[in-house]
């Protein structure tokens, strides 16, 4: 992998469709600088929703793991009892 690409806020205004088309192919993060500082990171769409995707799973893991320390997860057995009776019922 290389090491993260940083650009200058000029250098991005100057040669935005190039940067766009450099992300879309390379898919590696470019740091976006003001005054010499990072202020911004600029990605392509296919990696931002993988991210987002994976975030989502993570924030799911959690919630299960939270729920879990807590006492509120039921044995598998169990949920599969439920949910018959709930279906039975239905019918």
């Amino acid at each position: 992998m290389r090491p993260t690409r940083v650009k200058p806020i000029s250098y991005v205004k100057a040669n935005a469709a190039d940067l766009i088309r450099e992300l879309a192919e390379t898919r590696e993060p470019l740091v976006i600088t003001q005054n010499g500082q990072a202020r911004a990171v600029m990605q392509d769409v296919a990696t931002y929703e993988a991210t987002q995707e994976t975030l989502a799973l993570l924030k799911i893991l959690a919630l299960g793991k939270r729920q879990l320390d807590e006492g509120k997860a039921i044995p598998l057995a169990e949920a599969v009892r439920r949910l018959r009776a709930r279906r039975a019922r239905r019918k």
